[in-house]
C-alpha cells in the first residue's frame, strides 16, 4: 500500500493527539514536581483514570469536560494541548512525509512542551532543554557542523546577553533555561537561523507588550515575557518550513 500525504497527515494528527496528552500530564506534573510516569488521576480527587477516561479529546467530549468522578471540571488546557499537538504533527508529516516527517514532528511536541511551561510557569527546565540538543542533531536538518556550530553560538549569544544584563541592571534579565533552549534550536535548525530565530522571537515580544498596552495592562522595563517560548514558536514554524526557510532570508 503507497501511503499518500494525506495518510501521513491523519497518522500526524493521531500520534498527535497521544503525543498531547503526555505533553499536558508532562508539563502539569513537572512544575508540581511529580514524575510523568505513574497511572494518572483526576487533578482534584485523585481518583484513578480508566483507559476510556484517557482517551484524547474523545473522553473529554464523552465526560462533558468533568471528572465522571468527583464532577470537578477538567483543565481545558489539557484539550487544548492535544488539538495543538494533533495540529501540529498532521502539518508537518503532511507536509513532510515519512520517517523524516515523524522526527519533525517529534521535535514539534518537544517544542510545544516548552511552550506550554515557559508560558504558564516562565520555566525551561533543564529536563527538556539539555536533551533537546541531541533530540535535534537526529532530526533531518543542515549539514552537522553548521548545527554544532549553531548549538554552540545559540548558548554563547544568550548567555552573553544575560550576564551583560545582570552586569549592568543588577538583576537577571533571561531565565537561565534560554540560553539551553537556543543551543537546542541552533542544533536543530543551524546557526543561519539564530538571527532569524531571535528577531522573529522579540517581534513576537513587541507584539505581546505592544497589545498588553492596548488593553490597558501596565508594562514597564520590568514586565516578564516568556523569550523561551517566543523563540520556541519561531522555531515550530520554521520547522514545518523546512529546509526551504532559508528563502525567507536570502
Amino acid at each position: 500500500m503507497i501511503l499518500l500525504p494525506a495518510h501521513w497527515c491523519a497518522a500526524g494528527a493521531l500520534l498527535g493527539l497521544i503525543a498531547g496528552s503526555f505533553v499536558a500530564l508532562l508539563t502539569w506534573r513537572l512544575p508540581l514536581g511529580q514524575a510523568p510516569t505513574g497511572r494518572s488521576k483526576c487533578d482534584n480527587c485523585g481518583a484513578p483514570l480508566s483507559p476510556a477516561e484517557l482517551l484524547p479529546v474523545v473522553s473529554f467530549l464523552w465526560q462533558r469536560g468533568k471528572c465522571r468522578h468527583c464532577g470537578t471540571g477538567i483543565a481545558p488546557r489539557h484539550l487544548a494541548i492535544e488539538l495543538i499537538c494533533a495540529a501540529a504533527g498532521a502539518a508537518v508529516m503532511a507536509r513532510w512525509p515519512g520517517v523524516d516527517g515523524l522526527l519533525l514532528a517529534l521535535a514539534a511536541w518537544w517544542l510545544i512542551a516548552l511552550v506550554v511551561l515557559d508560558v504558564e510557569h516562565f520555566w525551561l527546565p533543564d529536563v527538556l532543554t539539555l536533551p533537546l540538543i541531541p533530540l535535534a542533531l537526529l532530526v533531518p536538518g543542515p549539514p552537522l557542523p553548521e548545527r554544532l556550530w549553531g548549538a554552540g553560538l545559540g548558548f554563547a549569544s544568550l548567555w552573553l546577553v544575560g550576564f551583560a544584563y545582570r552586569r549592568l541592571r543588577g538583576r537577571d534579565g533571561l531565565g537561565g533555561g534560554d540560553p539551553k533552549l537556543l543551543a537546542g534550536l541552533g542544533a536543530l535548525l543551524g546557526a543561519w537561523a539564530l538571527p532569524l530565530l531571535i528577531t522573529a522571537a522579540a517581534t513576537l515580544g513587541l507584539g505581546l507588550a505592544g497589545w498588553d498596552a492596548v488593553r490597558g495592562r501596565a508594562v514597564t522595563a520590568t514586565t516578564r515575557l516568556p523569550f523561551g517560548a517566543l523563540l520556541a514558536a519561531a522555531a515550530l514554524l520554521l520547522v514545518w518550513l523546512g529546509p526551504g526557510w532559508k528563502e525567507l532570508v536570502q
